[in-house]
């Protein structure tokens, strides 16, 4: 049976939520956990990794690869060159396998450049002959190696000839150096005595051809529905950080029929036609996990659906300032939140369920906290609060 949704698109299947929520378990690597050599795999089925914090990175990796060790993500990234650490979706710094950077390097272009825009350069008392400087002045700083934020300001300055220009370079974290990374020009090296450093990714990362912008967002946005779909073009807007929902809407309708439209409770998603059977055959897996902070699978998840998170609950996982909470997930549905602290040897673990919880769900999510202090290296000491 077809139904229409609110903007009169025809749907062309039905799903209940229970099964939409089992099949991004699935797909994200979180109803089965991937083997250790597979981490890299999972990086590029995430679409990357949230990196704000690169300890929830590491704990997004934990929570979906078996046997994952402490040191494998450092390693990746500053040892092997597999990962890079860079700004990406929504302007936020993310972990990248590397061999998918150039896709995501030229996908950048169907996001708002903020570099251009009038408001902005105001703000940091630029011009845009200014910007234009500094962007072109980035790359062959970084020619000689990997410098610190002080370092490529002090560069910045001596090339342009314009000390004001390399002071902008210091003067904001991210504000200026964020569209270079945007455009390719830069990534995260290796700290340096507690410092951040940057580097040229040409130089840094293995050489790799270049992808057109135009064929990039297409495979992003196949990449995404494989994962996170089925998703309506708001969902799809919010995740890359593009200019509106309608245009979300115009990229999805250029992939023509590799896409088909679901109705998910009433609501109108897009899904890639070849997921079809396997999201109508998905079941639940009785998963239970503990999710950190800024997990890929709450960035993603639709924020206005009870059956995925009660309103009521909301504001302990969403909160102020972008801040999102550790989470327990059991089958996809956010059921409580968690928090850990290291304590001598001891890791303390504390559950706060937003309802009373079986006692096989409270095992599970037990074992989890187990398999949590062994990778972090200490005794578990769990506690539960009242919810």
């Amino acid at each position: 049976m077809t139904s229409k949704s609110g903007h009169g698109v025809a749907a062309a299947a039905q799903l209940p939520w229970s099964g939409m929520l089992a099949w991004r378990m699935a797909r994200q690597h979180l109803a089965a956990r991937a083997p250790r050599d597979a981490m890299l795999d999972v990086v590029t089925d995430l679409c990357g990794v949230h990196a704000q914090l690169m300890s929830s990175a590491e704990l997004t990796l934990w929570a979906r690869v078996e046997g994952i060790q402490p040191d494998d993500v450092q390693a990746a990234l500053w040892s092997e060159r597999s990962l890079v650490k860079t700004w990406a979706m929504r302007g936020t710094l993310h972990l990248l396998r590397s061999r998918d950077f150039p896709r995501w390097v030229a996908a950048q272009s169907h996001r708002p450049s903020r570099a251009g825009d009038a408001a902005w350069l105001r703000y940091f008392g630029m011009t845009g002959v200014d910007i234009d400087a500094i962007l072109a002045a980035i790359p062959a700083a970084l020619s000689d190696g990997p410098l610190t934020r002080r370092e490529l300001a002090d560069a910045v300055g001596a090339r342009t000839g314009n000390a004001e220009l390399g002071d902008k370079v210091r003067e904001s974290w991210g504000a200026v150096l964020k569209p270079a990374a945007f455009q390719g020009a830069l990534c995260f090296g290796p700290d340096r005595d507690r410092n951040v450093t940057f580097v040229a990714p040409e130089r840094w990362l293995p050489a790799m051809p270049e992808v057109n912008a135009d064929d990039a967002m297409p495979q992003v946005i196949r990449d995404y529905l494989a994962v996170y779909g089925p998703a309506t073009r708001d969902d799809l807007a919010r995740w890359f950080g593009l200019r509106s929902p309608a245009q979300a809407g115009r990229l999805l309708a250029g992939l023509g029929d590799e896409l088909v439209t679901v109705d998910v409770e009433g609501t109108a998603h897009h899904a890639r036609a070849a997921d079809i059977a396997g999201l109508a055959a998905a079941e639940p897996s009785g998963a239970v996990r503990l999710v950190p902070a800024f997990d890929q699978y709450v960035v993603t998840a639709p924020r206005a659906i009870d059956a995925v998170l009660p309103v009521e609950f909301r504001p302990r996982v969403y909160r102020p300032q972008g801040w999102l909470s550790p989470v327990l997930l059991v089958d996809g549905r956010m059921a409580g939140t968690w928090r850990h602290e290291r304590k001598g040897n001891r890791l303390t673990v504390e559950i706060t369920p937003f309802a009373p919880l079986p006692e096989t769900i409270k095992h599970a999510a037990a074992e989890e906290a187990e398999r949590l202090a062994a990778f972090l290296g200490g005794t578990l000491a769990l506690s539960w609060s009242d919810t």
